[in-house]
């Protein structure tokens, strides 16, 4: 089974991003020493439940390889949280806003899509096996 072993967010405004992130999961950004601007994205312990990523400016990012037309468009990915409440009312102030309302995943869990300030859409993922 293939595993997704890394992430990258886009943005035009990567301060905004970091600070989207920061406040509404704790995720830390660490600036890439390298030729790009590029951040390292760490969502918690890698023996846990967490996962590493990147944030690159859209300008630098893969896209510019890309042939005209031929772009992404999203890539949503989905965060564990332990409370779907709390995270979404912890929203607007981080300044997201949600997309898909709460709504139960029968015997997974509660889900809701929202969406960080660059428009990039992020599943929130409260386990519930009693969910539905």
């Amino acid at each position: 089974m293939a595993t997704n072993v890394h992430f990258e967010i886009r943005a035009d405004d990567p301060i905004r991003v970091i600070e989207f992130y920061s406040s509404l999961f704790g995720w830390e950004f660490h600036k890439w020493s390298g030729p790009q601007d590029y951040w390292l994205v760490n969502t918690g312990p890698t023996a846990g439940a967490g996962f590493l990523g990147g944030l690159a400016r859209k300008s630098v990012a893969v896209e510019s390889d890309i042939p005209s037309g031929d772009e992404t468009t999203d890539y949503v990915c989905t965060v564990y949280v332990d409370s779907i409440a709390d995270a979404l009312a912890a929203l607007p102030e981080a300044g997201g806003r949600v997309m898909v309302p709460q709504q139960a995943v029968p015997g997974v869990g509660w889900l809701a899509y929202v969406r960080d300030p660059e428009r990039n859409i992020i599943g929130l993922m409260q386990p519930d096996p009693l969910a539905g």
